[in-house]
């Protein structure tokens, strides 16, 4: 995260597509690019013009290694009417510096740093450099758990300031919000009417696209029972995909390994998981963390419910599954049938 943005003029290889060959889609030249926006799924372009910036008309598909059009329509993220239907004509310091950088200032439009860098999730840092200790600095790990999420909530979520507009403004980010504190009282996230399947969200509530993890996250029975952001993930790097701490099913196993009061109740993973030990459909996020939230294309990302959810649900209000998301060949009834043959599985639960 600390590497999300960079400017091409320091970092000449940021920039991942080849702008030497025409696509009728990018109409801008490298030195129109003041920074880059992400490498791992896509990129997009950020152009300054006098003190702001705004992202340029076509972004990079990293997996199909293609351009793509970027512009937010109506109907897509809540603020889009709010503003001119003109890429240009919406700056990035209300719309999405806030995530990007450390202490984004709206009246002056400057910043500390930009990218997630430490500040953005230990606060103020320069007493703590001079005189290090652990009372001049704030840890995320140290607080209790609601705070300690909302560190990465405040990022990955989707919803709007308690005020909004402010200053004649509308923001995506938590305006305000600083580590340590409530994110409630700064930030509520994006409604949603069960039953309702929006950009946002699948009917159910699940999230629809990608960076609504805190969304997700939110509402699920971890949550409640105080598991952190940070009892999986490590932001400052780790060798595992996501960065996790360990592999998924690692972690995963720890609190809930056969004979564990949290379940699974069978004595082997694989009599819980039906598939065989090593396949993808054993591995726990296989079915808990199903890859369904777009974040690109047909490149998704995973859900942060934890719930099963059912091939009943497609059926029913077409919500993704991951048995048939997987069995790509195969259909809902037959997913169905499965299920209610395994002794483990309660069958009145696979309907709903």
């Amino acid at each position: 995260m600390a590497n999300v943005v960079r400017d091409p003029k320091k970092y000449p290889n940021a920039i991942l597509p080849d702008l030497s060959k025409p696509d009728p889609l990018v109409t801008f030249k490298k030195d129109d690019i003041a920074f880059v926006y992400g490498s791992r799924w896509k990129q997009r372009y950020f152009k300054k013009v006098g003190d702001d910036y705004f992202v340029l008309p076509a972004q990079w598909d990293v997996a199909h290694q293609i351009w793509r059009p970027y512009f937010v329509r109506n109907g897509t993220d809540w603020w889009a009417p709010l503003y001119p239907p003109d890429n240009m004509k919406r700056p990035t310091g209300p719309l999405c510096d806030g995530c990007h950088s450390v202490n984004y200032d709206i009246q002056k439009k400057t910043v500390t740093e930009w990218n997630v860098g430490c500040e953005k999730c230990h606060g103020p840092g320069s007493e703590h450099a001079a005189h290090p200790s652990l009372v001049n600095i704030v840890n995320p790990a140290r607080l209790d758990s609601v705070q300690a999420n909302d560190t990465c909530i405040q990022c990955h979520s989707q919803g709007q300031p308690l005020q909004n507009p402010i200053e004649d403004k509308y923001y995506d980010w938590p305006v305000g919000f600083q580590v340590g504190e409530k994110l409630q009282d700064h930030w509520k996230l994006e409604d949603h009417k069960l039953g309702e399947t929006t950009f946002m969200h699948f009917a159910d509530g699940t999230a629809h696209k990608n960076r609504m993890q805190g969304n997700d996250f939110a509402q699920s029975v971890m949550y409640e029972r105080g598991v952190k952001c940070s009892s999986c993930h490590d932001v400052h790097g780790t060798a595992n995909d996501a960065l996790l701490i360990k592999p998924a099913n690692v972690i995963c196993l720890e609190c809930h390994g056969p004979g564990s009061p949290n379940g699974p109740h069978t004595s082997a993973i694989e009599e819980h998981t039906h598939h065989k030990i090593g396949s993808p459909g054993n591995e726990c996020v296989a079915c808990h963390m199903p890859r369904i939230e777009q974040t690109i294309a047909d490149v998704n990302v995973r859900s942060h419910t934890f719930r099963f959810i059912s091939p009943a649900m497609t059926d029913r209000y077409k919500i993704p599954n991951p048995c048939t998301d997987c069995h790509k060949d195969k259909s809902t009834a037959w997913a169905m049938q499965q299920l209610k043959s395994w002794s483990t599985v309660s069958a009145w639960r696979i309907e709903q």
